[in-house]
């Protein structure tokens, strides 16, 4: 076995990325099948899931890997819809190694137009949606936890939740702030449980949500001239962070907020003393 396999093969591992039928989640599911994984896809869209299961299924043949999808419903804007996901899940398998909440929804509008409502639709899924699943599939994840080998999960924040950046968004942005914070907390009261609670922030990438600025090529490009490193984000930036949390290389990491983000969280604007 090379280190590379050591480290960041995912071969028997059980995982679930909720939305993760397109962007980010699409990203980080090719990844874990690529990698070895059994991973379940769900989101509101289960002919989406399916699809994709299926593309994804025929690409780990096709290279010879051990990895398998699965796609099916899944909603966690409401407490129903959570418990009909879990019970989704439990009746595939009984243990979870890898959970990945990336499911999350979003909302732009003036400050002076702002409806009240958005807020409560945002936080539904992108808060309460990802706290309340990970609360009830904590019995699959502790069956696969062991002291060697902590079960993951992995929160999807975003680099508006760390840095100034409302951008109309603001109860997306509030909400990745609140993801931030869960995720510290989860990794601390839970640690115990040989659970590790991580999230990514990412930055610009191409996805449905972020269609509006990034559905081009040449709309990508003007939208990566503002990122320092000079470029939106791309699957391969997704996958090594999700193999690296998720593999045996990233079992000592817990609580991390890992930016991913080419440098937009530490760009504080004009330089204090630049004489430019």
């Amino acid at each position: 076995m090379s280190i590379f396999e050591e480290l960041f093969s995912l071969a028997g591992k059980t995982a679930l990325v909720t939305g993760g039928a397109t962007g980010i989640g699409r990203m980080i599911a090719t990844a874990l099948v690529r990698a070895g994984a059994t991973v379940m896809i769900a989101s509101r869209k289960g002919e989406d899931c399916a699809a994709v299961a299926a593309e994804l299924n025929g690409m780990a043949a096709a290279e010879g890997r051990g990895g398998k999808a699965i796609g099916f419903a899944g909603n966690v804007a409401t407490e129903e819809g959570v418990k009909a996901l879990v019970a989704e899940v439990m009746a595939r398998t009984d243990h979870l190694n890898i959970l990945f909440n990336n499911a999350g929804v979003t909302w732009g509008q003036p400050m002076e137009e702002f409806p009240y409502g958005a807020w409560a639709k945002v936080m539904d899924v992108n808060v309460t949606g990802l706290f309340n699943l990970t609360r009830d599939l904590l019995p699959l994840l502790e069956k696969a936890a062991t002291p060697a080998d902590p079960a993951r999960v992995v929160n999807l924040g975003s680099v508006m939740g760390t840095a100034a950046l409302g951008d109309g968004a603001y109860s997306y942005s509030a909400s990745k702030a609140a993801v931030h914070q869960l995720t510290r907390i989860l990794a601390k009261e839970l640690v115990h449980k040989n659970i590790t609670f991580n999230a990514f922030a990412p930055g610009p990438f191409q996805s449905r949500m972020t269609a509006f600025a990034t559905g081009s090529d040449e709309k990508a490009e003007r939208v990566g001239k503002s990122v320092p490193l000079g470029r939106i984000g791309s699957p391969s930036d997704i996958a090594g962070a999700a193999l690296y949390l998720c593999g045996k290389g990233g079992s000592y990491i817990t609580g991390a907020i890992l930016p991913l983000d080419g440098g937009i969280h530490v760009q504080t604007g004009h330089e204090l003393f630049s004489e430019d």
